[in-house]
């Protein structure tokens, strides 16, 4: 099986799920779309990541990047979208992507809804879950998608479309050189936010784990055929 990874800057890579797919013997493409274009295909799996910029902004590889994904959720491929990458899938499916009402950096706490708790990734973990944050933008729920979680901040954390696609507004992936690598990178969005880099990185590794494991399961379902 094969798994392609669009990024969309150098320092926001697969992360986590990199380990997951790689234990499960499938291989990952990755490909830095606004400087090498998008992939032939999506594969057996496509993982959107995340980045500083907007889906909303001009750039001409965005409008052909939202295409991409639009056929593959349409033709039924396991997505995960995460950050920028659900914005993306949100986009994709008709749904308005807008700021919200403040930064979300860090660790965040999200509660699943009714239907959170009966999906078959997120219903076998706590109903209110620590995650990872770096993003300002928020997005309505799409036609025909399931919402899953929500924070105060973004009442929309998580949707699914289908059985095996996923827009996840925050970081299950996030290792901590990650975490290290976006404090460094996006250092104006943490004086925008008022919080430090040790405050952020220190307040979510206690967590790290629970993400992982969410981001193992995750994986598992949506390479799982029939589901």
């Amino acid at each position: 099986m094969r798994a392609v990874c669009l990024q969309h800057v150098s320092f926001e890579g697969p992360g986590a799920f990199a380990a997951s797919l790689a234990n499960r013997g499938v291989s990952l493409e990755r490909h830095l779309v606004p400087q090498d274009g998008l992939p032939k295909d999506a594969g057996d799996l496509l993982i959107v990541m995340g980045g500083p910029m907007s889906v909303n902004d001009t750039d001409g590889w965005i409008a052909k990047e939202t295409a991409f994904i639009r056929s593959a959720l349409l033709a039924g491929k396991p997505v995960i979208g995460v950050c920028l990458g659900s914005q993306f899938m949100a986009k994709a499916l008709g749904a308005t992507v807008r700021p919200g009402k403040a930064l979300e950096i860090g660790k965040t706490r999200i509660h699943l809804t009714e239907e959170g708790k009966q999906d078959p990734v997120f219903g076998v973990f706590p109903e209110d879950l620590p995650v990872f944050e770096w993003h300002g933008e928020v997005f309505d729920l799409p036609s025909d998608c399931v919402p899953l979680a929500g924070s105060e901040i973004a009442p929309l954390q998580a949707f699914r479309f289908g059985s095996r696609a996923y827009g996840l507004l925050f970081h299950l992936e996030m290792e901590t050189d990650g975490i290290e690598s976006l404090c460094r990178e996006c250092a104006p969005d943490l004086d925008r936010a008022q919080v430090t880099a040790s405050k952020v990185s220190i307040g979510f590794l206690p967590h790290m784990w629970l993400s992982h494991q969410i981001a193992d399961r995750l994986i598992g379902h949506v390479l799982t055929p029939g589901r």
